[in-house]
C-alpha cells in the first residue's frame, strides 16, 4: 500500500532548491526536450480552462521524464490585475508522482518551484546569449519573478549596475530595498534600459512596454510576462530586429502573444544551443521568450524531494 503524500511547504521549498544545483538539471533537460525524442521527454502543451469571471486561467502542466522516472503535473492560476491590486498574480502547486504505482509521492507549493526554475532558465539564455562584457542589468517589473530573476542573476554573473523599474515607483523602491546589493530606481523603461546589457521582463503587462528603439544594439532581453496569445511586453521592432529564442516553439506558437502578434520568427529552442545544432549569436540583439514547462517543474520537484528525503 502506497504510503500518504508528504506535503512540502513554501518555506521548506525555499531553502530546499538551489541554482547551483537546479541549473545543471535544466541544461540536461532543455537539452533532452530539443532532441524531440518523445520516447525520453513527454510533454504536451500546456492546458488553460478560462477564469473569465475572474480574468485569469488555470494552466494544466504534465510531463514524464523517462530516463530519471520523473512524473509530474504543476496545477497554476494566473490572472490579469489591476494596478494596485494586493491578489496574487499567480498560485501554483505541484504534484509529484510514482510513475510505477501512480500515487502521489509528494505535494509541494509551486510559487517557489515556478520563480526559481523560471529565473534559472532566464539566466542559461543569458550564459549562452547575452553580451561578452555585459556589466548592466535592467529589471523591468517587481514583484516574485523580478526578486528571482535578481538572486539568480547576480548569483551567476558580475554584472556592476543593477536598475530596475516598476509602473508603481514605490513597488520598485520595496524591491531594491528587499535586495542584498545595490539596484537603482528609475522613473521610465525608456532611461532604464538605455545602454543595458541585459534586460529580464517580469512584468504583468499586456501591451509592449518594451521597444526596439530603446534596447542597444547586441543586448540579450529574457520576456517571463505575457504568457498568453494576446498578452504583450514587447514591440514589433524589437520581436522582428532580435533573434527569437524560446524553450519550446510548440508552446510559442500556441501562447506566446509577443511572438503570434509579431509574426516574428523563432531561431531556436534554447535546448538546440545547449545541444550544439542551433548557434548562440551573441553578437545580435536576441530575445528569449520564456513560457515554462512541464519538465522544467518536473526537473525542480524531484531536486526538491530528494534534498527533503536527504533531511527527514
Amino acid at each position: 500500500m502506497a504510503e500518504p503524500p508528504v506535503l512540502i511547504r513554501q518555506d521548506e521549498v525555499e531553502g530546499l532548491l538551489h541554482y547551483k544545483d537546479l541549473i545543471p538539471r535544466l541544461e540536461v533537460a532543455l537539452g533532452k526536450f530539443s532532441k524531440l525524442d518523445s520516447a525520453e521527454v513527454i510533454q504536451p502543451v500546456r492546458t488553460t480552462v478560462p477564469l473569465q469571471k475572474y480574468n485569469g486561467f488555470l494552466g494544466l502542466m504534465p510531463a514524464y521524464l523517462v530516463h530519471e522516472d520523473i512524473l509530474c503535473t504543476k496545477l497554476v492560476c494566473f490572472y490579469k490585475r489591476e494596478s494596485g491590486s494586493t491578489l496574487p498574480s499567480t498560485q501554483a502547486t505541484v504534484l509529484l508522482f510514482d510513475p510505477e504505482y501512480g500515487n502521489v509521492k509528494a505535494v509541494m507549493d509551486g510559487e517557489v518551484i515556478t520563480a526559481k526554475r523560471t529565473a534559472a532558465v532566464s539566466a542559461i539564455s543569458a550564459k549562452l546569449l547575452m553580451p561578452a562584457k555585459s556589466e548592466v542589468l535592467t529589471i523591468l517589473g517587481a514583484g516574485h519573478q523580478a526578486l528571482s530573476h535578481y538572486n539568480v542573476f547576480t548569483e551567476t554573473f558580475s554584472f556592476k549596475e543593477v536598475r530596475v523599474w516598476s509602473r508603481r515607483k514605490e513597488t520598485a523602491e520595496r524591491f531594491a530595498q528587499s535586495t542584498q546589493g545595490h539596484v537603482t530606481v528609475w522613473e521610465s523603461v525608456e532611461e532604464a534600459v538605455n545602454g543595458a546589457d541585459v534586460i529580464v521582463t517580469v512584468t504583468g503587462a499586456s501591451e509592449p512596454v518594451l521597444f526596439g528603439q530603446w534596447v542597444k544594439p547586441g543586448a540579450h532581453v529574457a520576456a517571463v510576462g505575457a504568457c498568453r496569445p494576446d498578452w504583450r511586453e514587447l514591440d514589433d521592432v524589437l520581436m522582428r530586429q532580435a533573434e527569437v529564442y524560446v524553450d519550446s516553439r510548440e508552446g510559442a506558437v500556441a501562447e506566446s502573444g509577443d511572438i503570434i502578434l509579431s509574426g516574428a520568427k523563432v531561431f531556436a529552442e534554447l535546448g538546440e544551443v545547449l545541444n550544439g545544432t542551433r548557434p548562440a549569436l551573441r553578437e545580435k540583439t536576441t530575445v528569449f521568450k520564456s513560457l515554462g514547462m512541464g519538465i522544467q517543474d518536473a526537473v525542480s520537484a524531484k531536486l526538491v524531494f530528494e534534498q527533503w528525503k536527504n533531511k527527514h
